[in-house]
């Protein structure tokens, strides 16, 4: 690439005397728009021959273009904001005029509020992928260097399940007779469907549907292409966001015929920890059991007061093997769904809850790691095996939990002395790491939704967080720790867990938000989880308390999985990769298969031709996590806006849990429930968006609504099957603090329409 000069002849001296060179502000800027790949500082300085103090002024450039806006960065690499990743799952959407492949994003994004378009280039060569419209694709991008037609070029490089282009709805007939299907998604209109295009389907069915408008302005006609299921059944709800979002539930025939082959592993190769006193404990519902836990005080002379922590993970890999249709179906998934109606799991039963569940008294083979840790909760080392485990014994949280408080029962009372205290007190040095490693402690407290018999929501609880939970949660992530270092240290390819720093952005309108309550956030690009810490301790207690942990989750990156290192910023770690949970995650199998191979434990680790992958691979798995996100986010939205449909008119007590231009998003804390109220009935006010303190501020009367308030609202309309939810506000709006107040009189920022009342007293007034 050629040398551009952005000052004068007489540029700055480089480390040698010499004129430096160096490229003008576009040139770096369309460097990295060119490159995504390789578009970390060093890349840039590498492409230029920048050495010296030009390695200084180029990370001085980067700062000022994060600064501005016009990066952004993620762990290491750069990118323009908006800007598409390497690799992103792909829906193939229809043609040019020349009849070439148009695709969007799976996760819609916007640059300039149009859609990205993507065009599909033809694959080359003897391995040609054909794709087609309607395919949702795994692909590599690229940008393209044409003002003209779409800004990015895609190659497929995997062609996932076939979608028919249809829409999901229910079956319902209207009281003249005539039959429409209901939509499933919020914004889906209702379709009528004539009799014989029913295809069987009766009252109440969900089905899949083609549509059709026979006129410009007559209302949507569909078709029946399908019926997926009846929703008198149970697990109705939760079959709607399996096929809303395409989530595989159904094992194809080989790969159930595939699990039952298989036979239970041998001792072939694997070290006898049948008398180690392991056990598992999980939520006592759970039907496998994938981790192990033993821990007892250090014998080592040299390391007083330290303890030896044992975590031993079923061995997957033994049974799912590279390339196998286990192996196929499981990466395809991703890792299992959870619903509070079903689980839809990764691997089939015969493994994920026989031959790979460590179930008490059993034989079950395991990939095991064994962490000495000094008094005041450093590691000092670690070791990896590969073993057969016998479980001493299947606990359940609370049940351990009441061990340990001194009311242990049949079971527990044996076990207490020499299995849970040692267990115990070595979680207490790990605890002192923790506390020294300072990761972010956000307080937002999870709830869960129990069904009766029906399938019908029952009551919405908040399990209450136990020292159990706390101690296998660090067991955990000081294995996955372990498994990070072990692979890097061989050089082994693996994917990471990885969590970026809040940006630039995300840390300044924190920043600007934290002033309106008087609270401040040092600036800097060293941000740390324990300067956040320090703010939720400050509010701890406060009314505000639920609101600023709000806001700090609001402003953190989303984890994902990567080949590359950026390390966890959540958890304070340089290393991190999921190792623990591969009955349920496709990344930890990975893992596994890494460390099998780095360590020379079997036959069945890592292959050349998965380590070729990995991109792909991280990038497959990390969209299907966020898709079971999404699923299982949905399903409760259905669930509680079904168990609420007969209470319309009640009022409730509820929090601010968004605030937009258009209204509030609330939510019931009783329920777990989130709906909306539009900013056209909050009353006779014009109500100004204030994004930074995350309010609506009234324009005459400086009063309004934030995010965090506790409001009383009136529901006023429920659509169960999109479940969704609409309340009017009962509270009035209340006095904001200074620094909100006087927001709404700056200049260029955006006003919302004025609720109809406003208006009418507006006309009135003329």
């Amino acid at each position: 690439m050629g040398r551009f000069v952005s000052r004068g002849p007489k540029g700055p001296k480089t480390g040698d005397g010499k004129d430096a060179a160096r490229p003008s502000r576009e040139v770096v800027l369309r460097f990295v728009a060119d490159n995504p790949e390789r578009a970390t500082k060093r890349d840039i300085a590498k492409a230029f021959k920048l050495k010296g103090q030009d390695r200084i002024w180029l990370k001085q450039l980067l700062r000022e273009f994060e600064a501005e806006g016009l990066l952004a960065k993620q762990g290491k690499r750069l990118s323009r904001p908006g800007a598409l990743p390497p690799v992103a799952v792909l829906d193939i959407f229809g043609r040019d005029a020349d009849g070439g492949l148009l695709a969007r994003p799976s996760e819609s994004r916007e640059e300039d509020g149009e859609p990205v378009v993507i065009a599909v280039g033809q694959a080359r060569g003897g391995k040609a992928i054909t794709a087609g419209v309607g395919d949702r694709v795994l692909a590599r991008l690229f940008v393209r260097d044409r003002p003209d037609g779409p800004a990015y070029t895609a190659r497929v490089m995997k062609v996932f399940d076939k979608r028919r282009d249809a829409i999901l709805g229910v079956i319902a007939r209207r009281e003249d007779g005539t039959f429409v299907a209901q939509p499933v998604e919020r914004r889906q209109p209702e379709v009528e469907i004539d009799a014989e295009f029913l295809d069987g389907a009766e009252i109440g069915d969900l089905v899949e549907l083609e549509t059709r408008r026979p006129t410009r302005y007559g209302p949507a006609r569909g078709k029946v292409l399908a019926v997926v299921g009846s929703l008198t059944s149970e697990k109705a709800v939760s079959m709607i966001a399996l096929h809303a979002h395409d989530i595989p539930h159904i094992f194809p025939a080989e790969v159930l015929a595939e699990a039952e082959a298989a036979k239970p592993a041998g001792m072939d190769g694997r070290e006898d920890w049948r008398e180690v006193a392991l056990v598992t404990i999980d939520p006592a519902d759970a039907k496998d059991h994938d981790d192990a836990v033993c821990g007892h005080a250090d014998d080592d002379p040299a390391n007083p007061g330290g303890v030896v922590a044992t975590v031993a993970i079923a061995d997957v890999a033994a049974y799912v093997r590279t390339g196998s249709a286990l192996d196929r179906e499981a990466q395809k998934r991703g890792n299992s769904v959870y619903f509070p109606d079903r689980v839809v799991p990764m691997l089939p039963e015969r493994i994920s809850n026989d031959l790979c569940s460590l179930r008490e008294g059993e034989d079950r083979p395991a990939l095991a790691v064994r962490m000495v840790f000094a008094a005041d909760g450093r590691k000092l080392k670690h070791s990896f095996h590969r073993v057969m485990m016998r479980s001493a014994a299947r606990l359940a949280y609370p049940q351990a939990q009441a061990a340990i408080d001194g009311t242990p029962d049949d079971k527990t009372a044996p076990m207490l002395d020499p299995v849970l205290k040692p267990l115990w007190d070595t979680y207490a040095v790990l605890a002192r790491g923790r506390t020294a490693r300072k990761p972010l402690e956000l307080d937002l407290p999870e709830r869960k939704i129990l069904l009766d018999d029906n399938g019908k929501v029952d009551r919405v609880v908040v399990p209450e967080r136990l020292e159990a939970h706390r101690l296998v949660e660090e067991f955990m992530i000081q294995a996955n720790v372990a498994a990070a270092e072990t692979l890097e240290a061989k050089r082994q390819a693996l994917v990471y867990r990885t969590h970026d720093a809040p940006s630039l952005a995300k840390q300044e309108s924190l920043r600007e938000f934290l002033k309106t309550l008087g609270l401040s956030l040092a600036r800097g690009a060293q941000l740390r989880p324990a300067q956040f810490n320090s703010i939720l301790e400050r509010v701890r207690g406060e009314d505000h308390e639920q609101l600023v942990n709000q806001v700090v989750l609001r402003s953190q990156s989303q984890a994902e999985y990567a080949p590359d290192n950026i390390g966890h910023f959540g958890l304070n770690l340089k290393r991190y990769a999921h190792f623990t949970s591969p009955i349920r995650r496709y990344a930890d199998l990975i893992v596994h298969r890494a460390l099998i191979a780095a360590l020379g434990l079997g036959q069945d680790g890592l292959t050349p031709g998965e380590e070729a992958r990995l991109d792909d691979v991280a990038a497959l798995i990390s969209a299907a996590e966020r898709r079971a996100m999404a699923a299982e986010r949905d399903t409760v939205d259905r669930l509680i806006a079904g168990h609420l449909a007969t209470r319309r008119g009640d009022s409730f007590e509820a929090r601010v849990s968004g605030v937009t231009k258009a209204g509030l998003f609330v939510q019931l804390p009783a329920f777990g429930a989130d709906g909306f109220i539009p900013v056209s009935s909050l009353g006779g006010d014009y109500y100004i968006y204030d994004e930074t303190a995350h309010s609506l501020v009234g324009d005459r009367s400086s009063k309004g609504f934030r995010l965090g308030d506790r409001v009383d609202v009136k529901l006023v309309e429920v659509a169960p099957l999109a479940g969704t939810l609409r309340f009017e506000m009962l509270s009035e709006p209340r006095p904001l603090p200074p620094a909100t107040r006087s927001f709404h009189k700056a200049k260029n920022r955006a006003q919302t329409r004025p609720s109809r009342r406003a208006s009418s007293a507006r006309g009135r007034r003329k």
